[in-house]
């Protein structure tokens, strides 16, 4: 069985917004805070994290997650990679380097944004990652990893420790990612014109930040039992799907259930955009039942 548990569900300023009065910034239900988009997958005895955002230190607290097999992350934008910093917690009770699987452009704004992390000479306690490049193949996360156990030397930083007895300074290793006995399928889509990546996990979906969804990548989606897909507001929006575009799709796809996620606050609070969802899928005979996904809801497929 495969589980999936959204972690966030908000845009990239979360809801609430700072400093704003509308009525869902201003709700006290936990159905209208959305954190940052992410979502925490178990899939095959793997715990499996879908982005790390800003948010990520609070959504690894709130759900009580102590370890990670694998983080993919679904392109380079900050609100999907500003928490990484955050896995050296990770590093410190697993004794090993958190393994992260993207792209190449994705690791070329990691290499500049968290520069010390691949120093030559790296800062004291650095984060540690084991960088997996993937494509549009589907790829195989193996949760058993090849770098070894890391040994934390006081005011030093983290070296590995060979067989006969050396320690060797760790450097944040990259390679591709194995294909043979894939378990995991990209999913290709556009954020405006930027190549980002969905995820399926056995009969689960994930899709976040699209605006566009190639033709040839439909078949990749049929047979599910949960579709996630992003939509910010009702009108069209250049990077994101709008609501009626949303609904298309979910129609398209016919999972038996549609989460919309990366919700902003121009949407109703919870309880009002639920039910107006269900009206327009009676309306338009929408085979899919779609609702709003909420930070904390876990779904099974």
């Amino acid at each position: 069985m495969t589980e999936l548990t959204f972690l966030g569900t908000g845009t990239s300023q979360g809801v609430p917004i700072i400093g704003c009065q509308c009525e869902v910034c201003q709700s006290s239900s936990p159905k209208d805070k959305r954190l940052r988009s992410s979502a925490l997958v178990k899939y095959q005895g793997m715990t499996i994290l879908v982005d790390a955002g800003p948010d990520f230190r609070m959504q690894m607290l709130r759900e009580g997650v102590s370890h990670l097999d694998a983080i993919l992350l679904t392109h380079n934008h900050k609100d999907h990679t500003g928490g990484l910093d955050d896995v050296r917690s990770l590093n410190y009770i697993d004794r090993k380097a958190a393994e992260i699987y993207c792209e190449e452009p994705v690791l070329k704004t990691l290499k500049n944004d968290y520069a010390y992390a691949f120093a030559d000479h790296k800062y004291p306690g650095a984060p540690e990652w084991h960088v997996h490049l993937i494509d549009e193949r589907p790829f195989r996360v193996d949760p058993t990893g090849e770098t070894g156990d890391l040994e934390w030397v006081h005011d030093v930083g983290y070296f590995y420790r060979k067989p006969d007895g050396t320690l060797v300074p760790s450097d944040n290793a990259v390679s591709p990612a194995p294909h043979e006995n894939a378990n995991i399928i990209p999913i290709r889509g556009y954020h405006d014109k930027m190549p980002v990546l969905g995820f399926r996990f056995g009969d689960i979906a994930y899709i976040t930040d699209m605006s566009m969804l190639p033709e040839e990548e439909m078949e990749k989606l049929q047979g599910l039992e949960h579709l996630t897909l992003n939509t910010v507001g009702y009108h069209p929006h250049h990077s994101h799907f709008s609501l009626d575009e949303a609904l298309e799709l979910a129609d398209r796809v016919g999972a038996a259930h549609t989460w919309l996620t990366h919700l902003s606050h121009s949407f109703p609070p919870h309880r009002s955009f639920s039910a107006e969802l269900k009206e327009l899928c009676r309306k338009r005979h929408i085979r899919s039942s779609v609702l709003p996904a909420f930070d904390g809801l876990t779904i099974k497929g």
